[in-house]
Protein backbone atom coordinates (compact mmCIF):
# COMPACT_ATOMS: atom_id res chain seq x y z
CA UNK A 1 0.00 0.00 0.00
CA UNK A 2 2.80 2.39 0.92
CA UNK A 3 4.69 1.61 -2.29
CA UNK A 4 1.56 2.36 -4.34
CA UNK A 5 1.10 5.67 -2.52
CA UNK A 6 4.78 6.52 -2.99
CA UNK A 7 4.57 5.77 -6.71
CA UNK A 8 1.54 8.03 -7.00
CA UNK A 9 3.36 10.88 -5.23
CA UNK A 10 6.23 10.61 -7.70
CA UNK A 11 3.79 10.52 -10.61
CA UNK A 12 2.22 13.73 -9.33
CA UNK A 13 5.63 15.35 -8.98
CA UNK A 14 6.52 14.38 -12.53
CA UNK A 15 3.16 15.75 -13.65
CA UNK A 16 3.86 19.08 -11.96
CA UNK A 17 7.30 19.28 -13.58
CA UNK A 18 5.73 18.49 -16.96
CA UNK A 19 3.08 21.17 -16.40
CA UNK A 20 5.69 23.78 -15.45
CA UNK A 21 7.63 22.97 -18.63
CA UNK A 22 4.43 23.46 -20.61
CA UNK A 23 3.81 26.82 -18.95
CA UNK A 24 7.40 27.95 -19.58
CA UNK A 25 7.44 26.88 -23.24
CA UNK A 26 3.94 28.25 -23.85
CA UNK A 27 4.87 31.62 -22.34
CA UNK A 28 7.99 31.76 -24.50
CA UNK A 29 6.03 30.77 -27.60
CA UNK A 30 3.42 33.46 -27.05
CA UNK A 31 6.08 36.09 -26.33
CA UNK A 32 8.33 35.49 -29.33
CA UNK A 33 5.35 35.39 -31.69
CA UNK A 34 3.48 38.35 -30.22
CA UNK A 35 3.81 40.59 -33.28
CA UNK A 36 1.71 43.45 -31.78
CA UNK A 37 4.51 44.13 -29.30
CA UNK A 38 6.94 44.93 -32.12
CA UNK A 39 4.32 46.98 -33.98
CA UNK A 40 3.78 49.14 -30.88
CA UNK A 41 7.53 49.43 -30.26
CA UNK A 42 8.16 50.66 -33.80
CA UNK A 43 6.29 53.82 -32.83
CA UNK A 44 7.09 54.06 -29.12
CA UNK A 45 10.82 53.51 -29.63
CA UNK A 46 10.89 55.53 -32.88
CA UNK A 47 12.60 52.65 -34.68
CA UNK A 48 11.89 54.07 -38.14
CA UNK A 49 14.31 56.94 -37.45
CA UNK A 50 17.17 54.41 -37.68
CA UNK A 51 16.28 53.10 -41.15
CA UNK A 52 15.32 54.52 -44.51
CA UNK A 53 12.06 52.62 -45.01
CA UNK A 54 8.41 52.81 -44.08
CA UNK A 55 6.61 50.78 -41.43
CA UNK A 56 5.09 48.24 -43.81
CA UNK A 57 8.49 47.47 -45.36
CA UNK A 58 10.06 47.05 -41.93
CA UNK A 59 7.25 44.72 -40.84
CA UNK A 60 7.71 42.69 -44.02
CA UNK A 61 11.39 42.15 -43.15
CA UNK A 62 10.49 41.39 -39.53
CA UNK A 63 8.02 38.79 -40.79
CA UNK A 64 10.72 37.24 -43.00
CA UNK A 65 13.04 36.99 -40.00
CA UNK A 66 10.36 35.38 -37.83
CA UNK A 67 9.42 33.00 -40.63
CA UNK A 68 13.03 31.81 -40.79
CA UNK A 69 13.25 31.42 -37.01
CA UNK A 70 9.97 29.50 -36.81
CA UNK A 71 10.18 27.33 -39.91
CA UNK A 72 12.29 24.18 -39.43
CA UNK A 73 12.32 23.62 -43.21
CA UNK A 74 13.77 27.02 -44.06
CA UNK A 75 17.54 26.77 -43.88
CA UNK A 76 18.68 30.11 -45.30
CA UNK A 77 18.02 33.55 -43.85
CA UNK A 78 17.29 36.11 -46.53
CA UNK A 79 15.80 39.51 -45.82
CA UNK A 80 14.46 41.75 -48.57
CA UNK A 81 16.01 44.98 -47.35
CA UNK A 82 18.76 43.99 -44.92
CA UNK A 83 22.11 42.33 -45.65
CA UNK A 84 23.13 39.56 -43.26
CA UNK A 85 26.77 38.78 -42.45
CA UNK A 86 28.09 35.27 -41.86
CA UNK A 87 28.33 35.83 -38.09
CA UNK A 88 24.88 37.41 -38.04
CA UNK A 89 23.38 34.49 -39.94
CA UNK A 90 25.01 32.03 -37.55
CA UNK A 91 23.61 33.84 -34.51
CA UNK A 92 20.11 33.73 -35.98
CA UNK A 93 20.65 30.04 -36.70
CA UNK A 94 21.43 29.50 -33.02
CA UNK A 95 18.33 31.48 -32.08
CA UNK A 96 16.34 29.31 -34.47
CA UNK A 97 17.54 26.16 -32.69
CA UNK A 98 16.37 27.60 -29.36
CA UNK A 99 12.99 28.46 -30.89
CA UNK A 100 12.56 24.93 -32.23
CA UNK A 101 13.68 23.44 -28.91
CA UNK A 102 11.02 25.48 -27.15
CA UNK A 103 8.36 24.30 -29.60
CA UNK A 104 9.55 20.73 -29.16
CA UNK A 105 9.19 20.94 -25.39
CA UNK A 106 5.71 22.42 -25.77
CA UNK A 107 4.59 19.72 -28.21
CA UNK A 108 5.94 16.89 -26.03
CA UNK A 109 4.51 18.19 -22.74
CA UNK A 110 1.21 19.85 -23.61
CA UNK A 111 -0.86 16.66 -23.93
CA UNK A 112 0.37 14.91 -20.74
CA UNK A 113 0.08 18.25 -18.90
CA UNK A 114 -3.50 18.67 -20.05
CA UNK A 115 -4.35 15.13 -18.95
CA UNK A 116 -2.60 15.73 -15.63
CA UNK A 117 -4.59 18.92 -14.94
CA UNK A 118 -7.81 17.14 -15.92
CA UNK A 119 -6.97 14.32 -13.49
CA UNK A 120 -6.19 16.76 -10.66
CA UNK A 121 -9.44 18.60 -11.26
CA UNK A 122 -11.48 15.39 -11.42
CA UNK A 123 -9.88 13.93 -8.29
CA UNK A 124 -10.17 17.28 -6.45
CA UNK A 125 -6.42 17.59 -6.05
CA UNK A 126 -5.85 20.92 -7.76
CA UNK A 127 -4.56 22.13 -4.41
CA UNK A 128 -1.37 20.21 -5.20
CA UNK A 129 -0.46 23.03 -7.59
CA UNK A 130 -0.59 25.77 -4.97
CA UNK A 131 2.84 25.38 -3.35
CA UNK A 132 4.95 24.72 -6.50
CA UNK A 133 3.18 27.52 -8.36
CA UNK A 134 3.76 29.91 -5.46
CA UNK A 135 7.47 29.13 -5.72
CA UNK A 136 7.18 29.54 -9.47
CA UNK A 137 5.83 33.06 -9.04
CA UNK A 138 8.95 34.06 -7.12
CA UNK A 139 11.25 33.39 -10.09
CA UNK A 140 9.85 36.13 -12.40
CA UNK A 141 9.99 38.59 -9.49
CA UNK A 142 13.65 37.72 -8.89
CA UNK A 143 14.59 38.19 -12.54
CA UNK A 144 12.44 41.31 -12.71
CA UNK A 145 14.51 42.82 -9.89
CA UNK A 146 17.71 41.96 -11.77
CA UNK A 147 16.33 43.63 -14.88
CA UNK A 148 15.36 46.72 -12.91
CA UNK A 149 18.84 46.95 -11.41
CA UNK A 150 20.46 46.87 -14.84
CA UNK A 151 18.98 45.41 -18.01
CA UNK A 152 22.30 45.74 -19.86
CA UNK A 153 24.01 43.35 -17.45
CA UNK A 154 20.99 41.04 -17.47
CA UNK A 155 20.95 40.98 -21.28
CA UNK A 156 24.66 40.19 -21.47
CA UNK A 157 24.33 37.45 -18.83
CA UNK A 158 21.38 35.96 -20.74
CA UNK A 159 23.46 35.65 -23.91
CA UNK A 160 26.35 34.25 -21.89
CA UNK A 161 24.11 31.42 -20.70
CA UNK A 162 22.56 30.50 -24.05
CA UNK A 163 25.38 31.31 -26.48
CA UNK A 164 29.06 30.34 -26.35
CA UNK A 165 30.30 33.01 -28.76
CA UNK A 166 30.12 36.75 -29.44
CA UNK A 167 28.16 36.56 -32.69
CA UNK A 168 25.21 38.20 -30.96
CA UNK A 169 27.25 41.43 -30.78
CA UNK A 170 26.11 42.70 -34.17
CA UNK A 171 28.02 45.33 -36.13
CA UNK A 172 25.44 47.84 -37.45
CA UNK A 173 27.57 48.26 -40.58
CA UNK A 174 27.48 44.61 -41.64
CA UNK A 175 24.19 43.71 -39.91
CA UNK A 176 21.98 46.82 -39.93
CA UNK A 177 19.06 44.64 -38.78
CA UNK A 178 20.30 45.32 -35.25
CA UNK A 179 19.24 48.95 -35.65
CA UNK A 180 15.60 47.89 -35.78
CA UNK A 181 15.92 45.37 -32.94
CA UNK A 182 16.82 47.69 -30.06
CA UNK A 183 17.59 46.44 -26.58
CA UNK A 184 14.41 48.06 -25.28
CA UNK A 185 12.33 45.79 -27.49
CA UNK A 186 13.94 42.74 -25.92
CA UNK A 187 13.35 44.22 -22.47
CA UNK A 188 9.66 44.57 -23.28
CA UNK A 189 9.66 40.97 -24.52
CA UNK A 190 11.14 39.75 -21.25
CA UNK A 191 8.54 41.73 -19.32
CA UNK A 192 5.76 40.15 -21.38
CA UNK A 193 7.22 36.69 -20.76
CA UNK A 194 7.41 37.22 -17.00
CA UNK A 195 3.87 38.64 -16.90
CA UNK A 196 2.57 35.56 -18.73
CA UNK A 197 4.40 33.28 -16.30
CA UNK A 198 2.90 35.10 -13.33
CA UNK A 199 -0.55 34.93 -14.91
CA UNK A 200 -0.43 31.19 -15.62
CA UNK A 201 0.92 30.39 -12.15
CA UNK A 202 -1.67 32.67 -10.54
CA UNK A 203 -4.50 30.93 -12.40
CA UNK A 204 -3.27 27.57 -11.08
CA UNK A 205 -3.08 28.89 -7.53
CA UNK A 206 -6.58 30.39 -7.70
CA UNK A 207 -8.08 27.18 -9.07
CA UNK A 208 -6.28 25.15 -6.42
CA UNK A 209 -7.46 27.36 -3.56
CA UNK A 210 -11.05 27.42 -4.83
CA UNK A 211 -11.18 23.65 -4.99
CA UNK A 212 -9.50 23.37 -1.58
CA UNK A 213 -12.26 25.45 0.00
CA UNK A 214 -14.86 23.02 -1.29
CA UNK A 215 -13.22 19.94 0.31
Amino acid sequence: MKSVEKNWIWRERLGIVCLILTILSLSITITINFRPLYIVDIDSLKILTYVDMDKSTLLKNFGELMNYLNNPFRHTLQLSDFPVSTSGAFHFYEVKRLFLLCYGVLIVTVVPSTLFVFHLFKSKRMWRLIRPFQWGMIIPVFFGILMAIGFDQFFVAFHGVFFNNDDWLFDPVTDPIINVLPEEFFMHSFILFFVLLELFFLIGIILGKRQLKKL
